[in-house]
């Protein structure tokens, strides 16, 4: 993301309602999956501003890591019991990589030219039984210009994201779209923006704040599929259809898994050339993991 991006994220998700409905969802999964303990950690990973780990801090011992600069300074500055690193994972983590029972992904693959390098990275260093709390953009439909102010390189089907961890010795525990409620609020305001070649909100997203009612009302609507999709992590029921969102919660077994790159099997994304693109920040060439571009 951009400083205008980074600005509006700290100004407004305190409040608004995908924002705090997310939180919630989050949180009570995590609390399902994870028993709280104050020694127990939880790393975020692209925490951006720190919202979202920040909502574990009172639970579990919390950690955030972003290589923005400018996201970690916000973060630090709003969230001052939570510890925040600029830094590249798994690298920068060090051996708290291995400490670490919960990873969060919030909305950070969709980012990332090669998605299957980062999270085999990310697996390959993290202990066995360590979760990962992920989600991602769903719907190549919904793709508008807030999916570009954003960097975004593509919006996932479950297929899609499941090809991320298929054959490594990965559990999955959770997958279901999300933020399924608004859905159809969601694709026909992308629908107009692809009509006007612009977003509906600030800084070239499509975030604004409602009024207070509505915005109370969205957020309780929406948080609701916190419920539904706790019994699908149960075991109880069927996720969601359709959602403008996908969530997956997914467990590293034991046994070796080596770093890879996208399979020649999958298709090359249509929106994250590695010319011109300004949000594509460094490439990582390592013998173990080759090249993979990533973008804030």
């Amino acid at each position: 993301m951009q400083t205008e991006q980074f600005q509006l994220h700290a100004e407004i998700e305190y409040n608004h309602w995908w924002f705090v409905a997310r939180r919630r969802i989050m949180r009570r999964l995590v609390l399902c999956v994870l028993p709280p303990q104050s020694e127990t950690m939880v790393i975020d990973i692209g925490c951006g501003t720190g919202a979202n780990v920040a909502a574990l801090s009172a639970d579990y011992a919390c950690l955030g890591i972003d290589t923005s600069p400018e996201a970690i300074a916000l973060a630090r500055q709003r969230f001052p019991r939570v510890k925040f690193f600029v830094g590249r994972a798994p690298e920068a983590l060090g051996e708290l990589v291995k400490e670490a029972r919960l990873f969060l992904l919030m909305d950070v693959l969709e980012h990332v030219a090669d998605d299957f390098a980062m999270l085999s990275q990310l697996l390959a260093a993290a202990a066995p039984e360590a979760l990962f709390f992920i989600t991602v953009p769903a719907g190549e439909a919904l793709w508008s210009v807030h999916d570009e102010s954003f960097g975004h390189c593509r919006r996932y089907d479950p297929r899609r994201l499941e090809r991320l961890w298929a054959d490594l010795p990965v559990r999955t525990r959770l997958m279901s779209y999300f933020s399924a409620r608004t859905y159809p609020i969601v694709r026909l305001v992308r629908f107009w923006n692809r009509i006007r070649h612009r977003s509906v909100g600030r800084c070239g997203t499509d975030f604004w704040l409602p009024a207070a009612p509505l915005n109370r009302l969205l957020t309780a609507f929406f948080v609701g599929e916190g419920r539904r999709l706790e019994q699908v992590l149960l075991g109880r029921k069927r996720g969601y259809r359709a959602g403008s969102s996908l969530v997956a919660i997914v467990e590293r077994q034991d046994g070796p898994l080596m770093p890879r790159t996208r399979p020649p099997d999958v298709a090359p994304d249509r929106h994250c050339p590695k010319e011109n693109n300004p949000f594509c920040l460094f490439s990582l060439n390592q013998p173990t993991s080759a090249d993979t571009l990533t973008c804030q």
